[in-house]
């Protein structure tokens, strides 16, 4: 073998094919695909994570299929099995409502005596079952409307393309990644991970939000204010339920008692689930087109390519942020996290075409996915290119985009901080 810079030159070990590669990253073959997938599949943890892989790769290619058709049946999030799911999910919150009726009549009915323990034990469960809408963390860097007046008004531009109403608040974050919630009943979040971020085009960074606004317009049923409350509801049943560690004779017995309510709550978590895994691929799909016409089919690509590397930003991240950890005197200071994003900015623009090329391979024997509840990334990427190629809708303008990060510098500066501060798992 023979190296120049950062360039490697060997036959390949397996069809002979002369491998030109950079040697930063792995070797691979594209003739035969040798070495593409060093590692293979890591094995999800927990037997619902497995289900849900198994059933988004199974899936995943039929579903394909129907959206390309461009059958509205298929667009339509309102089948059987959604309606079931609601259904399942009201019955839930019905017994948390019963719970807390029973607990009521109880303590009226016992007032001053006995009767009492048993109310005030149903009104305690039915307080921790009760649905939970969501909450602003206490801890959010939150960037208001008059912090990023042209932040917002991208985020408004772009949500305008569907006609779905703009978000309340966004939310910095360090995780490469970005997502979208409601709080309460009727406000919007949308959060932001600067990794994530940073290493977008400014018309990816549009693709990005057109598919995260996407999500309000053809809402995923399993994080909706129903389903999603009801899944918390079971998830607490089902910690209530579970089995005692180490147990005396007696609370053998209990775990006993406990195996049969056990399994009935797990299998309504596992019947929810079957049910609703659909309605949440066809979500990400939708939300990818809504991507593609907020920034154009290219951006939209662009930001699945991004995607597939994102296990190298946080490699980039750790090693730059702990290296400047280490090197700092102790305190944290705005010197100690200067260049963070520059560093992370550059290493992402010099990932070469064959590397992006061997993830997306990789990937696709994998059933690579966002996380468990995904469809595939290349499924996802092979439904946009077969789809007519659609212009951007909302241009990237370069004042603007100037704009817009010194909107963001104040965020960055602090993130950069707290990653540099506080470390990064590996």
């Amino acid at each position: 073998m023979r190296a120049a810079g950062e360039q490697t030159v060997q036959p390949c070990p397996q069809c002979g094919v002369e491998i030109r590669a950079d040697r930063r990253f792995t070797v691979w073959c594209a003739a035969c695909d040798w070495n593409v997938d060093p590692q293979g599949a890591d094995e999800e943890k927990g037997g619902l994570g497995r289900l849900r892989r198994r059933l988004a790769q199974r899936h995943g290619e039929r579903l394909v299929t129907e959206l390309s058709t461009g059958d509205e049946r298929h667009w339509n999030g309102r089948t059987a099995a959604g309606m079931l799911a609601y259904a399942i999910a009201l019955t839930v919150h019905a017994v948390t409502a019963a719970l807390a009726g029973g607990g009521i009549w109880f303590l009226v009915g016992g007032w001053g005596g006995i009767g009492m323990v048993p109310g005030l034990l149903l009104l305690a469960l039915a307080w921790t079952l009760r649905p939970r809408l969501n909450r602003l963390p206490g801890h959010a860097r939150v960037l208001a409307r008059d912090d990023a007046p042209e932040l917002y008004a991208l985020i408004d531009e772009v949500a305008a393309l569907p006609g779905t109403r703009s978000v309340d608040i966004v939310v910095v974050d360090a995780q490469a990644n970005a997502s979208v919630t409601h709080l309460g009943l009727r406000r919007r979040m949308l959060t932001l991970g600067l990794p994530l971020w940073e290493v977008l085009t400014p018309q990816q960074r549009i693709a990005l939000l057109g598919h995260e606004l996407g999500h309000f317009t053809h809402g995923d049923t399993r994080h909706g204010m129903v389903v999603g409350t009801a899944y918390r509801s079971l998830t607490t049943w089902h910690y209530y339920l579970s089995p005692i560690q180490e147990p005396t004779l007696v609370e053998a017995l209990v775990n006993l008692l406990y195996v049969v309510p056990r399994a009935l709550i797990g299998g309504l978590v596992l019947l929810l689930d079957l049910l609703t895994s659909s309605s949440a691929r066809r979500s990400e799909y939708l939300a990818d087109a809504a991507a593609a016409r907020a920034g154009s089919t290219e951006a939209a690509v662009g930001l699945m390519d991004r995607l597939h590397v994102t296990e190298s930003v946080e490699t980039t991240l750790y090693r730059e942020a702990n290296g400047r950890r280490m090197r700092g005197s102790g305190r944290t200071t705005s010197a100690d996290a200067e260049g963070l994003w520059e560093a992370l900015t550059r290493h992402m623009d010099s990932v070469p075409e064959s590397e992006v090329e061997r993830q997306r391979r990789a990937g696709a024997r994998r059933g690579h996915s966002v996380d468990a509840t995904h469809p595939p990334t290349h499924l996802r990427r092979r439904l946009l290119l077969d789809s007519p190629p659609l212009p951007a809708s909302v241009k990237a303008d370069a004042e603007r985009a100037r704009r817009i990060a010194a909107e963001l510098s104040g965020p960055r500066a602090e993130v950069a901080r707290e990653l540099v501060r506080d470390g990064i798992d590996a």
